[in-house]
């Protein structure tokens, strides 16, 4: 099991993006990315988030769990996420688990990011 994951965050003005920079987004790194992601998202000034999908091949339950925390988080604060650039095999299993009705998808990060900023 590893021990660190690889991700990218960065602000556009009040949204932050969560890129995750693995192309298997399941049970060996889940763990990792809640921890990081409660601790990025409790820090309290974040209530807008994009969670960039884009490099993810290959996502689990355990990856959709990770996802759902985000949300989860931000919903306690008033805040709101959006899912970016998912590969197919990806977009078809938040569709499968129908989350892509919580949890909308974005074709582009930038669509995301102009959406968020928005509300």
């Amino acid at each position: 099991m590893n021990d660190t994951v690889n991700y990218e965050f960065k602000k556009d003005g009040d949204v932050a993006i969560f890129k995750l920079l693995e192309k298997s987004f399941d049970a060996s790194i889940a763990g990792l990315v809640k921890g990081e992601l409660t601790i990025l998202l409790s820090a309290g000034d974040i209530n807008k988030m994009v969670f960039d999908l884009s490099e993810i091949e290959y996502c689990d339950s355990s990856g959709l769990s990770a996802i759902l925390l985000s949300f989860r988080i931000l919903q306690t604060n008033n805040g709101s996420i959006r899912l970016a650039t998912p590969q197919k095999s990806v977009r078809t299993l938040i569709e499968i688990y129908q989350l892509d009705r919580v949890l909308p998808i974005k074709e582009t990060v930038q669509e995301a990011v102009d959406e968020l900023k928005k509300i």
